[in-house]
């Protein structure tokens, strides 16, 4: 009945020649190109074999298809896993890139986020290096000066599901053992409402938590809200605008504290990457390659700075408003904020302060925003960490992709083709009005006697009717 006789119709039967084949996208086929000319595909078969075993376990999915599924999640813009997995499905393109033929099944989302759980982070960690490398090979890598933020990121959990740490009652259960020992009725919603609704509520991450993602943190993000959320923080390099390490930690860590993290992690980066000619003439791994950092005031701190002076690292970190302090016992840190201070107020330090609004911003917008990672669908530290690490890792092909398309994604290559397509028409047209002779534009109109008899010079008109203006 219905739709099922449609559904139970014979397909037309064809030879696999009269198959149509996709051409392929043209942004893909590039970033096919420069994967396949590193040796992308064997190196992550190399660095994974230990996960996959010879004869047990459902069909695998390989390595170097995996990692391209989460880069295309860049590309494209889908923050799922599922939706990724949708959108190769529907894609001819997208399987071309894959190396999926119109036969065969492409992932589905439960051997994606099953693949995702089997693999490391130390192994996404060692994809995120291995694009660097590409990233230092075409020099699009300097090292030098460093800029450092961060940002947060929603959690796939909720506040309504937070239960108390030492007593595991939910929040509702915990608001009626208030009123209860308050003297109001708990079986009174509208009184327990009130009395919510006028107490002084905190949710302290020391006393609350979300049962299914113990590890996301209550933080109050950028538009005002209360989420659970991670803290992404990210070292990018201030010449080129190429993300040189990325960190994850707890929504409500403090800048302060997650530096320390990043900060070495993007030195180690940078002395393996870089090579620095060294008084002989021969080259070798300088351990001291990165030697300015740049942040903002979030950042500002007596320990932190003093802990970046010892590690040999010019700061400029931006200086806030603050009271007279009292240094004593802390002539280190005392000489620490200075020297920032004055690095920061003069003409150097205000330069590469502009400099890093402009190549720590970007990044973020292109990641989170039209990168549609904003809000986590992933819980645990270690699987936002891995999602986050090749965020990054798709964001450096991009940078490469912009040397050789001058375009980072699919939709900027078409806007590049349609703007080029609209500047020529533009030429042709002005070149065309350059051509066109004077008299083809304009038309005399014949003269006109007046009363007297006399006739009447009446000025040329364009031939749409408007006057010339002579």
């Amino acid at each position: 009945m219905g739709t099922k006789r449609a559904g139970q119709k014979q397909e037309e039967l064809f030879y696999a020649s009269e198959r149509a084949e996709a051409p392929g996208h043209p942004f893909y086929q590039r970033l096919n190109a420069v994967l396949n000319k590193a040796g992308f595909d064997g190196f992550c078969e190399e660095r994974c074999r230990r996960f996959y075993h010879g004869k047990l376990g459902r069909p695998s999915l390989a390595p170097g298809v995996y990692f391209r599924l989460l880069l295309i999640g860049f590309f494209e813009g889908i923050d799922s896993e599922r939706g990724i997995c949708w959108r190769v499905a529907d894609s001819l393109s997208l399987r071309r890139f894959l190396s999926y033929g119109l036969d065969e099944a492409t992932p589905d989302h439960v051997t994606m986020s099953r693949t995702r759980r089997l693999l490391d982070e130390a192994t996404h960690q060692a994809v995120f290096t291995f694009v660097l490398t590409e990233v230092a090979r075409r020099g699009l890598l300097k090292g030098k000066t460093i800029g450092i933020d961060a940002t947060t990121l929603e959690a796939n959990a909720a506040m309504r599901s937070i239960v108390r740490r030492d007593t595991g009652q939910s929040y509702m259960e915990y608001l009626l053992h208030l009123a209860a020992e308050a003297g109001i009725d708990p079986d009174d919603d509208d009184a327990v409402r009130r009395m919510d609704r006028k107490r002084k509520k905190k949710t302290p991450n020391e006393e609350w938590v979300n049962p299914h993602d113990r590890q996301a943190e209550v933080t109050k993000m950028k538009d005002g809200t209360t989420h659970l959320a991670y803290k992404a923080e990210q070292a990018v390099d201030l010449d080129t605008g190429a993300i040189v390490a990325i960190t994850t930690h707890g929504g409500a860590a403090g800048d302060t504290t997650s530096v320390q993290e990043t900060l070495p992690a993007a030195g180690v980066a940078v002395a393996e990457q870089i090579d620095t000619p060294t008084a002989q003439g021969s080259y070798k791994v300088h351990a001291q390659g990165l030697c300015e950092v740049v942040t903002d005031k979030g950042y500002h701190g007596g320990a932190s700075l003093a802990a970046m002076q010892e590690w040999g690292v010019r700061t400029y970190v931006s200086v806030p408003q603050q009271p007279r302090r009292n240094w004593k016992g802390k002539a280190e840190q005392q000489a620490a904020v200075y020297a920032n201070q004055r690095r920061a107020e003069g003409e150097r330090g205000k330069r590469l302060l502009r400099r890093r609004g402009e190549l720590l911003e970007r990044p973020f917008a292109h990641q989170y925003e039209t990168g549609a990672l904003r809000r986590l669908h992933v819980r645990g530290r270690d699987n936002v960490a891995k999602r986050v690490l090749l965020q990054a890792a798709a964001f450096n092909l991009a940078l490469i992709l912009r040397t050789i398309t001058r375009a980072g994604t699919p939709k900027g290559l078409a806007d590049l083709k349609r703007s080029v397509l609209c500047t020529l028409w533009r030429v042709l047209a002005a070149l065309a009005a350059l051509l066109t002779p004077v008299s083809a534009l304009y038309e005399t109109p014949p003269l006109t006697p007046d009363r007297s008899g006399r006739h009447r010079w009446n000025p040329p008109t364009l031939r749409s009717g408007r006057k010339s203006g002579f």
